[in-house]
């Protein structure tokens, strides 16, 4: 996996003080991304054991709430096997911070049977992360006055409630 970015100390991609990783790849591709380069899987710089080390280092401080995942894409296969592993060290290392993804993927197609983006991993990933924010940027519903999304059509999920429900949960402050 590649990543394009890391941002420490991030107020924008979720509630509260943040890491945010901006993995590479995607294939959903949404006219208006605001990142189109993080399209290209092989985008910014190799996702190594020294850049686990050092995003686990941020996570570190009291005042950071979690960590993010967006992109390019966190639930495309190649992303989502690599991150699996990377999310179940956040989780033992800070059992008190949340995370948060971003997907252009919905909960319905992440949770459905046809194979893309559903792996080996999807079910286990899934399983780890607290907040979704789902569904593709769309250009026509883009309101900036939303928060933690861009386009109307997205939904910010309470994703533990979402899956023991089998319906969609919505986050709330």
């Amino acid at each position: 996996m590649h990543y394009g970015q890391i941002k420490n100390c991030d107020i924008a991609n979720g509630q509260g003080v943040r890491v945010t990783l901006f993995v590479s790849g995607c294939t959903n591709r949404c006219e208006g991304c605001f990142q189109p380069e993080t399209w290209d899987f092989c985008y910014g710089k190799p996702f190594t054991k020294e850049t686990e080390e050092e995003i686990l280092n941020m996570l570190a401080p009291s005042y950071i709430n979690g960590l993010t995942l967006l992109g390019g894409e966190p639930f495309e296969p190649e992303n989502q096997r690599t991150l699996v592993s990377f999310v179940k060290k956040v989780k033992e290392k800070y059992p008190d911070k949340n995370v948060w993804a971003f997907s252009g993927f919905t909960i319905e197609q992440l949770l459905s049977k046809e194979p893309h983006p559903r792996c080996e991993v999807t079910d286990e990933l899934l399983s780890m992360i607290d907040v979704l924010v789902d569904g593709r940027f769309v250009l026509e519903k883009k309101n900036i006055r939303l928060k933690f999304r861009g386009s109307e059509n997205q939904r910010i999920l309470n994703l533990p409630e979402t899956l023991k429900t089998g319906k969609p949960v919505m986050w709330e402050e």
